[in-house]
């Protein structure tokens, strides 16, 4: 039994599939374009079988596609509602699910990355996994020192099939953009694909996993399992237990949300500081609530590695935004590279842009919420003839930064939190709170 489809012809015809069965359908006249404010939005039973198609078909690929299909997840609570409601159900099972490798395949590859006498591992192990997600599935078992664990077997062929994967997505890239008519599909693609090949390297996981798990141990806000052994394609860790953030989501008190959503946001700002690293793929199926109020936090495949903790100028350039002295956030961002020195910007439209980033920072509580995001992404549509989204360049360093803080956003609009984000960000961003006199901070803007 195969058990990825890897060879090329096999996954171009399932992504080339996609286009042409949404276009037949438009062609038929049973619906209309999806996204832009003048657009008609397609029959709602359109919708529901369009998502199921697409995100089914990234679901058995496994590989870059199931990971963009996860990206979008993450931006799910920016699309409008009369569109969003038919496609929750299937995008939420993105961040968590995905159809599993048969057990005589894991059973192979067990066989070949921990020898034939592998099961001596394990006094027991689940054939059934507990979760499958883009390139790789965990297996429920019990270590032989009689611990629980979590056994997570990378995808046979993933590497290749990544490659592959991003290559075609780029071709129908404008198919994914009718779920949010302002991505920038491409760039999304072309920043996935840079990043999450990191995710197959096992052994660099299990160190960055090591490294948060000691951090962290016995935190009175955080538990993240350790790792216990790890090769080129299997990493057993710890097994953790609790409420996937995605139950949170949906089923959640307003207390839970809110709590949740904090914690993330905690967690997301202190870990630099702490541990040197920012983790780097914060959607909902990496994270559970324990019974004892903790965030367990899984999967540290993708990881910025920022030892000196947040850049400083992050923090300087927010709190000069929240005081309104835009000339100096312009000058800020050419010191940084955002903006170039021959590029012109429109200072209203990067103000608009910039404000859903630093809004949650501007009071002593803020409430995140669907229809907040859908406000904010709706305003930089509007300002798109500005292109001020075009002018702005994105350096390295920040590449990471600005995924987890758009994801996060996405997240804890999910959650509905309302909470005092601007303390966390106070606490561990440097920058933010810091007083600095006005020659320091001018001199570090242009200098």
């Amino acid at each position: 039994m195969s058990d990825l489809p890897r060879r090329a012809v096999t996954r171009s015809a399932k992504l080339a599939a996609l286009p042409l069965g949404f276009a037949g359908r438009t062609a038929l006249g049973i619906g209309k374009r999806i996204g832009g404010k003048s657009a008609e939005i397609v029959a709602q039973e359109i919708q529901q079988r369009t998502a199921e198609q697409i995100f089914k078909v990234l679901g058995e690929l496994k590989g870059g596609a199931m990971k963009f299909g996860q990206a979008l997840s993450i931006f799910e609570a920016a699309l409008p509602p009369e569109i969003s409601g038919p496609y929750r159900a299937t995008l939420t099972k993105l961040q968590d699910a995905a159809p599993p490798l048969p057990a005589p395949v894991v059973h192979k590859v067990l066989t070949e990355q921990l020898g034939d006498d592998w099961r001596d591992n394990f006094l027991e192990f689940a054939d059934v996994p507990s979760a499958a997600a883009s390139i790789g599935q965990v297996h429920k078992a019990v270590w032989h020192d009689g611990r629980a664990v979590a056994v997570k077997i990378q995808y046979p062929g993933a590497g290749k099939a990544l490659l592959s994967d991003f290559n075609q997505l780029a071709r129908v890239g404008k198919l994914f953009g009718a779920l949010l008519p302002g991505l920038d599909v491409t760039a999304v693609l072309s920043e996935l694909r840079q990043r999450v090949t990191e995710e197959l390297d096992y052994f660099s996981e299990a160190e960055a996993q090591h490294a948060f798990a000691q951090e962290f141990r016995d935190d009175p806000d955080f538990f993240v399992p350790d790792v216990i052994a790890a090769n080129e394609q299997v990493l057993v860790t710890e097994w953790m237990s609790g409420t996937a953030l995605s139950r949170i989501i949906t089923d959640g008190t307003r207390q839970e949300r809110d709590r949740a959503g904090l914690l993330l946001c905690r967690f997301l700002f202190c870990s630099p500081a702490r541990v040197g690293m920012l983790h780097a793929d914060p959607h909902p199926g990496n994270f559970r609530m324990l019974e004892d109020g903790r965030l367990g936090v899984l999967d540290f495949g993708a990881v910025n590695r920022l030892p000196d903790g947040y850049p400083l100028m992050f923090g300087k350039l927010t709190r000069i935004f929240n005081q309104g002295d835009m000339e100096a956030v312009v000058e800020g961002l050419r010191a940084e590279g955002f903006i170039r020195p021959h590029i012109e910007v429109d200072v209203d439209a990067l103000r608009a842009f910039l404000a859903p980033y630093v809004e949650p920072t501007r009071v002593e509580e803020f409430s995140f919420s669907r229809e907040w995001l859908q406000r904010q992404a709706a305003a930089v549509a509007d300002l798109r003839p500005t292109n001020v989204v075009r002018q702005l360049n994105l350096p390295p360093s920040y590449v990471l930064i600005h995924r987890v803080h758009a994801a996060g956003v996405g997240v804890l609009c999910q959650l509905g939190t309302t909470a005092r984000f601007r303390d966390e960000v106070a606490r561990w961003v440097p920058g933010f709170a810091d007083d600095d006199d006005d020659d320091a901070v001018g001199g570090a803007l242009v200098g």
